[in-house]
């Protein structure tokens, strides 16, 4: 630990010694492979940055150094919880699963018109398209918007606006 905390190339040692256990706890509280791998990665590099600021209790054993990367792990999946309530992600395709009746016709024709929709958004412009699921499939507000594209608020309004005219009448065609 001490010489982790010297020399950070010698942190291979912990991040080998503990990165089972951190992505098992991972694992575990997401059911997700992929993301448990993006969690275990967050912890380490956040647990690399701020290795010189620890400080081994009295005890003096590796328990302590144990205890701080897991309460790392554990605000990491917190945080990731609370982002996943808040920008809730779900694939696009989805959409194209939503009952309307139980006619069959009736959900046929649902589908089908969902199905353009989704057509009509993926032929976009780049830029436009991003725009568009930014906002409805990420639920991002148009600053959050802004910001990720370079853009203004307004910008972004207008570029949605127009985005959603130009499916609109795709879909009228």
């Amino acid at each position: 630990m001490a010489a982790a905390q010297r020399d950070p190339s010698a942190f291979a040692s912990l991040y080998r010694k503990y990165v089972a256990q951190i992505y098992s706890l991972a694992l575990y509280e997401t059911r997700d492979p992929h993301l448990a791998e993006d969690i275990t990665e967050v912890v380490f590099l956040k647990a690399l940055a701020a290795l010189p600021r620890f400080r081994e209790r009295d005890e003096g054993d590796e328990s302590t150094f144990k205890v701080w990367l897991y309460a790392i792990a554990r605000n990491a999946i917190n945080n990731e919880r609370r982002r996943d309530r808040r920008h809730p992600q779900e694939p696009i395709e989805l959409a194209l699963h939503v009952r309307a009746s139980d006619d069959p016709a009736t959900e046929a024709e649902v589908r089908l018109e969902a199905e353009r929709a989704i057509a009509a958004v993926m032929d976009l412009p780049a830029e436009r398209r991003q725009a568009v699921v930014l906002r409805f499939v990420n639920q991002l507000s148009a600053r959050e918007i802004g910001q990720i594209m370079g853009k203004s608020e307004g910008a972004v309004r207008v570029l949605i606006h127009r985005s959603l005219l130009s499916v609109r009448r795709r879909l009228e065609a």
